[in-house]
C-alpha cells in the first residue's frame, strides 16, 4: 500500500467494501480516486482504481444498451387485443399483415425479410385488432426478445406455408415455443404442476391458399391434423377467408363489445368499450372510472337477453352488444 494516503482514503476503503451495488460501489470508487493525492507512490493505486472504474461503468453502459434493445423491441398494446405472427421463413407473415392490417412491413419473395416486430391494426367491424409481424423462427436462430413477445400477447397466430410440407413446418415451430416454455392453452393440462409455462390461444393459419389447386393440400393438412389444431387457410395474395379469419380472431380472444348511453340519448355504436367474456356491470363502471364502480346503484340493460331498458344489478354478465345506461 502506498504511503502518505489520507486518513479518510480508508474511511472510503471501508465503504466500498461495503457496497452491495454496481452503482453504489462505482460512486466510492470515483471519491477514492479523488482523494489519492497524485505523486509516484500512488501511480499504480491510482492506475487500479481507473482500472475499475472503467471496468464497472462498461458494465453499466452494457446494460442501460441491452435495456434499450429490449425496449425497442417492446410493442405498445392497442385495440381490443395484441396478436403475435410467428412462424418459419417465408410462409407469408410480413404479407398477412400487410394484407389484413394498415401497416408496410417489407415483403419479398426471399425467406428473413423481417428482422424487427412491425405492428399493424386489423379493423374488424367496430373495433381493431393489433396484429405483430415477427422475424422467422428456425431450429439455428430466434431472436432473443421473441419469446417475451409471444408472453406478452393475447394470441398466437401460427403461420404455414399450405404449398411447402405445413405439418413439418407447424411440428418446428410448436417445438421452438416449447423450448422456451411456451405452449397452446389447450394443452395445458399435460403441464399441470409444472412451473415456468405460458399458455396461449394458439389459431394455425395455412396461408398461400390461393386458388383452385391448393384446395386438395389444404384437406391433407387438416386430414393429418385430426382436428387437433383450429385452423383457418387463407392466402394472403387474393385476400381469401380474410372475413373469416378476422371473426375467428374476435371469438378467440374471448371478447365482447359493450356500449354505454346517457339517460335520454342514444348509444354510440362506433366506440364500443371491450371487455373479456364474463365481465359485469361492475366491471364496466370501473373501466370508465374507478369513481363510477364505487357510487353505481343500478343500471338499465338493452340487449338480446333482456328486455329492452331492463334494471339490473352490478353482477349481471354482460353480452356481447349490450347497451348499458349507468346510474350512480
Amino acid at each position: 500500500m502506498p504511503t502518505n494516503l489520507p486518513p479518510e482514503y480508508f474511511e472510503v476503503e471501508k465503504r466500498y467494501r461495503e457496497a452491495k451495488t454496481p452503482s453504489e460501489k462505482l460512486r466510492v470508487l470515483e471519491e477514492m480516486l479523488a482523494i489519492v493525492p497524485k505523486h509516484k507512490g500512488t501511480d499504480k493505486l491510482r492506475a487500479d482504481l481507473r482500472r475499475r472504474v472503467s471496468r464497472l461503468k462498461s458494465k453499466q453502459q452494457s446494460k442501460k444498451a441491452t435495456s434499450r434493445r429490449d425496449e425497442a423491441h417492446r410493442i405498445d398494446r392497442e385495440g381490443a387485443g395484441q396478436i403475435v405472427l410467428v412462424g418459419p421463413p417465408n410462409v407469408g407473415k410480413s404479407a398477412l399483415v400487410a394484407a389484413l392490417t394498415n401497416a408496410a412491413p417489407e415483403v419479398a419473395d426471399f425467406p428473413n425479410t423481417t428482422w424487427k416486430p412491425t405492428p399493424g391494426m386489423m379493423p374488424y367491424e367496430n373495433i381493431q385488432i393489433q396484429l405483430i409481424d415477427t422475424p422467422p423462427m428456425t431450429r439455428e436462430y430466434m431472436e432473443p426478445w421473441l419469446p417475451d413477445m409471444v408472453r406478452r400477447a393475447d394470441m398466437i397466430l401460427l403461420v404455414v406455408d399450405v404449398t411447402a410440407d405445413p405439418v413439418q413446418q407447424l411440428e418446428d415451430t410448436v417445438a421452438l415455443l416449447k423450448q422456451k416454455r411456451i405452449a397452446p392453452l389447450r394443452s395445458a393440462d399435460l403441464y399441470e404442476g409444472e412451473s415456468g409455462w405460458t399458455f396461449k390461444p394458439v389459431l394455425v393459419v395455412a396461408n398461400k391458399n390461393d386458388d383452385a389447386l391448393t384446395e386438395e393440400n389444404v384437406q391433407i393438412f387438416r386430414d393429418l391434423m385430426e382436428d387437433d389444431w383450429p385452423m383457418v387457410a387463407v392466402s394472403a395474395t387474393t385476400g381469401r377467408n380474410f372475413d373469416l379469419l378476422k371473426q375467428v380472431l374476435f371469438e378467440r380472444l374471448e371478447i365482447i363489445r359493450v356500449y354505454t348511453k346517457a339517460r335520454g340519448k342514444a348509444p354510440d355504436h362506433k366506440a364500443p368499450f371491450v371487455l373479456k367474456k364474463g365481465a359485469t356491470v361492475e366491471d364496466l363502471a370501473a373501466k370508465i372510472h374507478k369513481e363510477f364502480s364505487e357510487k353505481l346503484k343500478f343500471a338499465k340493460v338493452w340487449g338480446n337477453e333482456v328486455y329492452d331498458g331492463q334494471m339490473i344489478q352490478r353482477d349481471y354478465v354482460l353480452k356481447d352488444g349490450d347497451v348499458v345506461e349507468l346510474h350512480v
